[in-house]
């Protein structure tokens, strides 16, 4: 979170559109519908809308999902992103649909928040297991974005880790058996 913190709006910027470029390189061509997280300003996240308006540029036919977060059971609900006009932000700044009907069919790949990674495919978040629960029992690509390289590994996993398939940085593409 400190290295996060570091950063300028200029840096996170172009390291967004660096992750933007590794993203862009990902075959798409078996995925309908994609689950993205909207960022945390305030937390220096990762601009995702920067992918989702090449999403709706390059690939139209994508459906595109954002969460909103119950904070009383840790659960999240699935809607379709149509424009930034349906957001709002909760009472924690992040950013979210108002629309009331949530998706309830399959999703092919799900962009994930982290803070850091290791190189076996798990991740740190904010510790309040809203991504872990939601990936268990769900057959989906899992993709994690992260502004800064893996780190060795991350000791603190349990059960509940839901490892990510690949993790996207702005210098490198990882992929996890």
């Amino acid at each position: 979170m400190q290295r996060r913190n570091a950063l300028n709006p200029t840096q996170l910027q172009e390291l967004s559109e660096q992750l933007l470029t590794q993203f862009s390189q990902l075959d798409l061509s078996a995925v309908s519908v994609i689950h993205l997280f909207l960022p945390i300003e305030k937390k220096k996240e990762p601009n995702t809308y920067l992918i989702i308006d090449w999403l709706q540029l390059h690939h139209p036919q994508i459906k595109i999902l954002v969460p909103r977060a119950d904070f009383n059971t840790a659960l999240m609900t699935h809607h379709v992103y149509t424009d930034s006009k349906g957001l709002e932000k909760n009472i924690f700044d992040i950013m979210e649909p108002q629309n009331e009907n949530a998706h309830q069919g399959s999703i092919d790949m799900v962009l994930i928040p982290l803070l850091a990674f290791d190189q076996h495919g798990y991740r740190v978040g904010y510790g309040k297991g809203f991504y872990d629960r939601f990936l268990q029992g769900i057959s989906t690509k899992k993709v994690g974005l992260s502004l800064f390289p893996p780190v060795a590994e991350i000791t603190d996993t349990d059960v509940h880790d839901v490892r990510m398939d690949l993790c996207l940085t702005p210098g490198e593409i990882y992929e996890f058996d």
